[in-house]
């Protein structure tokens, strides 16, 4: 990423900017640094000027602190401001939690679509997730961001052979090194509480778009209908929404099927 935007606390937020057109700026969810929106940022650029780019302590963006989630939402509406004052959003799993957000604090958004926000919608899943958020609270203050990587694996319900598996991998460095962004995700997703109350001031249309039933095996530890229940709770909380369900995705999603959602929705 070669272009840099400055947020309103001096932070250098880096940005990749394709095509001409309607701006859309492209949301990173959990452990992207952009990368994974990068091929989808192609796709949209023969329709739309398409603004991707590393969330604040990712990739060549700046960290500067203490963390709050407000930096964020500021980050995002430097984007807006660079992009000509307002922009359609599109944001995947905690990046759409930070959309929302962004859209409630009335930031400059014309349409919003969202993937696989994973709020935690059910009394079966709330123990498994305190725990979570307690352990990583201890491991982030001690500084063991590969721990950190770890139990955001478990959580889902990674077995410990991928697990084993993935510190062999080339990427698992990289990985360990956004690992910090975990805790970050919880703040942004009110501690995977989905927050009725703020999402209700969002007046944009909305696109809440989800994969099928989670059945790949980094997920095993939630119900197939986890992303679902998200969904079916975030469309039932704000006034003006299209849900859309893509069969036979993973929680990456095709960005040629992404593609075509997003230049119909953005479009309409």
């Amino acid at each position: 990423m070669t272009l840099r935007v400055t947020s309103a606390d001096g932070t250098r937020i880096a940005y990749d900017r394709k095509g001409t057109g309607p701006a859309v700026i492209l949301v990173g969810g959990t452990l992207d640094d952009g990368a994974e929106n990068a091929p989808l940022a192609r796709l949209l650029a023969d329709h739309f000027t398409v603004y991707n780019y590393a969330r604040r302590g990712r990739g060549a963006s700046g960290n500067t602190p203490p963390y709050a989630v407000a930096r964020e939402l500021e980050d995002l509406d430097a984007l807006i401001a660079t992009a000509g004052g307002s922009a359609h959003v599109y944001g995947a799993s905690s990046g759409g939690a930070l959309v929302l957000e962004a859209a409630a604090a009335g930031s400059a958004i014309d349409k919003i679509a969202v993937w696989d926000t994973p709020y935690v919608i059910g009394d079966d899943q709330w123990p498994r997730f305190n725990q979570y958020l307690a352990d990583t609270h201890e491991a982030y203050k001690a500084g063991r961001d590969e721990e950190l990587l770890e139990l955001f694996m478990r959580l889902t319900g990674g077995p410990d052979v991928d697990i084993a598996a993935g510190k062999q991998h080339p990427m698992w460095a990289s990985s360990v090194a956004l690992a910090h962004t975990l805790v970050k995700d919880a703040a942004v997703l009110n501690g995977y509480k989905i927050p009725t109350n703020r999402l209700a001031r969002i007046t944009q249309s909305v696109l809440v778009t989800t994969e099928g039933p989670a059945t790949e095996p980094q997920f095993a530890g939630l119900p197939t209908d986890f992303f679902d229940r998200a969904a079916k709770a975030i469309t039932a909380a704000i006034p003006q929404t299209e849900r859309q369900t893509l069969d036979g995705q993973g929680h990456v999603v095709a960005p040629e099927l992404m593609a075509g959602v997003l230049k119909t929705f953005f479009n309409q």
